[in-house]
């Protein structure tokens, strides 16, 4: 029987253990950290064998394929003797395309991956289309595909995820932005990542779709490499001369082959130039799986957006404060300071991925009236802004964080925390960091 090691046992680890049991295969988890009880009593009852703690490698390289969570780099030694035994390594996507034949709508970026995922299924499943979402969102996409039957997945795909990735297809394939983030994982080398992001469109035919924004410089590179057949629709602000969706006089229109959408910008749910893209881009898949204007209307102008993006806490003595902690990255923070109107206090730091700060030093000192920085280490921010901006304060808590900011700000300034950095210095994962800044404005 052929085995399958799975590396990783969180929910894409175990959501890909569930399937492989399913379709009769001999199935370990192995995983270094120590896993969730809720996993452990998952696994005990699909009688599926696992370790935590640690890699038994003899036990590990005697797999026919290995499924590796995407947070494992592929230069760490174990995978490396994998892939040198000649052992393939799949991702989950990977693996679970292979037994489903629903249509796949797969959205990657530097920024605006989850919101727009977010929304196209919001609209394909308000329009009453049966229809899953996973990939780098929610439950795992191999747990549903081994436990649900649905005709759509609307799959959010990490650089990560699309490494090893390598016969799946997107029947529309998204690709927002790419801007610098994860240098660590790639050597420092942006065409790497680059390339990760590109494997969107790989395998795709005439029948295909691939949506872009136009006006991306890396991506407008990359379009005179690509080899893919996908139709290309393309996004962008204005209009140029194929410009699938854009914006013009205060309406966005979206043109695709069997028709023209218009609706007034002031009724979309989600505000900000970011923003606009990534209803734009969505408005592009939704007409191409051919969604009536009256539903694809309706669901532009209703959704509710996403926890931890630009998400509005409260007002304090009026001072508003927003939720911005998925901006993991510097790009991110551009959007989010882009997109306020008033002074801002700005909460910045974690664990930083190899950041250049001087993308949003012009925004900081037109609009920010005082920086806090929070995280074990804030010598590069200091680095960076001391002298810049006339206020700084530093923190190493989240309390301390937002009382400080607190302290800062004025009437009718906003305290964003927006903080350019991964969040595992101080914090479980940028969700902790989002949901404590609640809490702590909430106590206030």
């Amino acid at each position: 029987m052929d085995k399958i090691v799975i590396l990783g046992g969180g929910e894409s680890g175990v959501g890909s253990a569930i399937l492989a049991k399913a379709k009769g295969f001999e199935v370990f988890l192995s995983d270094s950290g120590t896993l969730q009880d809720r996993y452990k009593a998952e696994l005990d009852r699909h009688n599926i064998k696992y370790e935590e703690k640690g890699h038994t490698e003899e036990v590990i390289l005697s797999a026919t394929e290995i499924i590796k969570s995407p947070g494992i780099p592929n230069y760490v030694s174990l995978v490396r003797k994998a892939k040198d035994m000649g052992i393939p390594i799949l991702s989950e996507m990977e693996f679970a395309k292979r037994y489903t034949s629903a249509k796949m709508i797969c959205i990657t970026g530097s920024n605006g991956k989850t919101t727009t995922t977010s929304l196209i299924y919001h609209i394909l499943k308000s329009a009453g289309l049966n229809v899953g979402l996973g990939g780098n969102i929610g439950r795992s996409f191999a747990r549903q595909v081994a436990e649900e039957n649905y005709d759509y997945y609307v799959l959010e795909l990490s650089s990560f995820q699309l490494e090893n990735m390598y016969s799946f297809k997107a029947d529309i394939a998204i690709l927002l932005n790419i801007t610098p983030d994860h240098l660590d994982r790639y050597d420092h080398d942006m065409q790497k990542y680059v390339d990760a992001k590109m494997r969107i469109v790989q395998n795709q035919t005439e029948e295909d779709a691939f949506i872009f924004w136009e006006d991306d410089p890396i991506v407008s590179k990359e379009l005179d490499k690509l080899v893919s057949s996908g139709k290309q629709y393309s996004f962008a602000e204005y209009k140029e001369d194929n410009t699938s969706a854009y914006l013009e006089d205060n309406e966005i229109i979206i043109n695709t082959p069997k028709s023209v959408f218009v609706m007034e910008q002031d009724l979309l749910a989600l505000e900000g130039t970011h923003n606009l893209y990534n209803s734009l881009a969505s408005g592009i898949a939704a007409k191409l799986l051919d969604i009536t204007d009256d539903n694809l209307r309706q669901s532009l102008s209703d959704f509710q957006g996403v926890e931890h993006r630009l998400e509005k806490v409260a007002r304090v003595r009026g001072i508003q404060f927003v939720n911005d902690s998925k901006a993991t990255n510097v790009n991110s923070c551009w959007y989010a300071l882009k997109s306020m109107k008033t002074k801002i206090v700005l909460i910045l730091g974690g664990t930083d991925k190899g950041n250049d700060y001087t993308e949003i030093e012009s925004l900081v000192l037109e609009k920010v009236r005082a920086l806090v920085f929070l995280g074990v280490d804030n010598s590069k921010l200091h680095q960076f802004f001391d002298g810049k901006v006339e206020k700084i304060e530093d923190t190493s808590s989240m309390k301390d964080a937002v009382e400080k900011a607190y302290a800062l700000a004025e009437e009718g300034d906003t305290v964003l925390l927006s903080p350019c950095c991964a969040s595992f210095d101080l914090f479980k994962n940028y969700e902790d960091r989002g949901d404590q800044f609640k809490e702590c404005v909430r106590k206030l």
